[in-house]
């Protein structure tokens, strides 16, 4: 029975592995190794060019009385005022913003490299001939301003400058339809956030109606450089207080099956990658309607529209939005806006995850390095779980004791199976022993690994932060794969420290499954491997020290693979 023990507990490790690795597969547009299925591959396709990036005409009317779409921009309004990108910078951002449309169309993270090995800052928004990813706003109901527009850059600083605490951009179109739009940008000193206040004016002799949309277009293609072996979501994300936070794969906008609200007076849209995202954000209160839609060939929108009710000729209504644009920063997302911290994406463990990811934070702050905050993290869940993993040790080691009673009857009664099974039973009864008695304690404990194991691989805060040494980035595989190693032999030490199988075949499988799935460790990001290191190492030493308290020695049961 201790052999089918340890079987069920191979089992789900190993089946809980396999549905990680067919999920990586099917997240970087690669067919699922063990559970094929029909799938559009968006990322082989080519990115769109920045001309086609959500043309006037592709912009959705609202499902509340939006019948016109917005127009294409006067090719003399475009000679009249030529099309100029402008960068601005503040102390964590540089931004590109078009005067065509006064859209935001890049966008670099300057606290945050691309990479260990590339100091460059971090692009997260792009309009260029290999992608696309940009953030738009216009009116539509008639003939009005849209993102096409041209429009003109007012007057002013374009570098927030030291001592100074705000940036200020203004934008204005002419006069389309009897309506003038103007934009304001408003950057401030640390904010990932903007504030976009969009001013319309009604400029003709009767009352209009316009709506305003605001969208992020982005191609359907993987992040650049990131890793095939990440199991993240890249695409729209849409939350409402009413169906909470919704992922919206692009394979489903292409074929028609994407499901949201179509309408709410709450919540935001966003475009989600593997540690950062944009968003758009509206006070709640504001009635706005939702979509998702494929622009053109692999390029997506998601967005909202909002009416701005009737505006009397030379009145003007202003409405204001942020637009988000960093890093998924989890204390910082749940200040801007509800559910916003949603997109950084724990998956169906996020009750387990968000509590573990909080005591992370707190013992970083007290240790100020996040490797070794990871080793005090797991050191406390041992430290929390030592009464279930003393009972699943102690088990194991009355199973040790009497092992050896086991084998001499298994190999007495080898041709008399039923008598050998009730023999079996008998000494289990003598012994007081349980032999599935040290596998619920660590059934228990395998939510909270997986848990812990989408903290780590979610959290942006671990993306370049050094530990120790030769591990400058815990998000990255170790370059070395000196922990990888550690991990494999601290696995191998683990199954040679507990009873040895009766059967021989799985006295060979026992060993052979911590090699298999140690492969994958080598391509892990090192702070994942440090956890488990950790874990492993920790586990060792409470075994060790439960068999010696119950006088049976510490003996290692090498394989024998004859």
């Amino acid at each position: 029975m201790n052999d089918i023990r340890r079987t069920i507990l191979w089992v789900i490790f190993g089946f809980s592995m396999v549905l990680l690795w067919d999920k990586w597969q099917i997240h970087n547009g690669n067919k699922a190794t063990f559970f094929p299925a029909t799938q559009t591959q968006n990322a082989a396709a080519p990115a769109a060019t920045p001309a086609s990036a959500a043309s006037p005409a592709s912009v959705p009317t609202a499902g509340s009385g939006a019948t016109a779409q917005p127009p294409l921009g006067s090719p003399v309004q475009a000679a009249a005022t030529p099309r100029e990108r402008v960068t601005v910078t503040t102390d964590v951002l540089r931004l590109a913003f078009d005067t065509e449309g006064g859209s935001l169309v890049e966008g670099e993270l300057l606290k945050y490299p691309e990479s260990a090995k590339d100091p460059k800052p971090f692009q997260l928004l792009d309009e260029s001939a290999n992608r696309v990813y940009v953030a738009q706003t216009g009116l539509i109901g008639g003939a009005y301003p849209t993102h096409k527009t041209p429009m003109t850059l007012m007057p002013g600083p374009r570098e927030l400058k030291d001592g100074e605490q705000e940036l200020v951009l203004r934008f204005e179109s002419p006069d389309l339809g009897g309506v003038k739009l103007a934009k304001t940008w408003t950057l401030k000193r640390g904010a990932y956030d903007m504030a976009v206040r969009h001013e319309v004016v009604n400029t003709g002799t009767a009352p209009v109606s316009p709506q305003l949309y605001l969208q992020l277009v982005r191609d359907g293609n993987k992040p650049p450089g990131e890793s095939s072996f990440y199991s993240t979501f890249t695409g729209p994300a849409v939350y409402t207080e009413a169906k909470k936070y919704h992922k919206v794969e692009f394979k489903d906008i292409d074929s028609g099956k994407a499901e949201i609200d179509k309408s709410s007076t709450n919540g935001y849209v966003a475009m989600v990658q593997h540690y950062f995202a944009t968003a758009w954000l509206l006070a709640d209160g504001v009635a706005r309607d939702l979509f998702v839609r494929k622009v053109d060939t692999n390029l997506y929108a998601v967005g909202m529209i909002t009416s701005l009710g009737e505006i009397a000729p030379g009145q003007s209504k202003t409405l204001d939005a942020r637009l988000f644009a960093g890093p998924q920063i989890e204390t910082l997302l749940e200040k801007l806006a509800p559910g916003l911290e949603l997109v950084k994406d724990y998956g169906w463990l996020t009750i387990l995850s968000k509590p573990l990811y909080w005591l992370l934070d707190q013992l970083h702050k007290v240790i100020a390095n996040w490797g070794w905050s990871i080793v005090a993290l797991v050191l406390l869940l041992k430290i929390a779980f030592y009464w279930l993993n003393a009972k699943a040790y102690a088990s194991m080691a009355k199973m040790k004791a009497i092992n050896p009673r086991i084998q001499e009857m298994r190999e007495r009664l080898k041709d008399k199976p039923q008598q050998m099974q009730q023999e079996m039973m008998r000494i289990y009864r003598e012994e007081k022993v349980n032999p599935m008695g040290g596998c619920l304690p660590i059934v228990i404990q395998i939510p909270v690994f997986i848990a812990l194991y989408w903290v780590l691989l979610s959290t942006v805060e671990m993306r370049g932060a050094p530990w120790i040494g030769w591990v400058h980035d815990l998000s990255a595989p170790d370059p070395y794969f000196i922990l990888p190693l550690l991990m494999t032999a601290s696995s191998l030490l683990q199954t040679a420290l507990n009873p040895a199988p009766p059967d021989p075949m799985q006295a060979k499988m026992m060993w052979l499954m911590p090699l298999m799935f140690s492969v994958m460790f080598f391509f892990f990001p090192a702070g994942l491997v440090l956890y488990w290191l950790t874990n492993n190492i920790l586990s060792i030493a409470q075994q060790w020290i439960i068999n010696t308290r119950m006088g049976v020695p510490p003996q290692f049961n090498l394989p024998k693979f004859r």
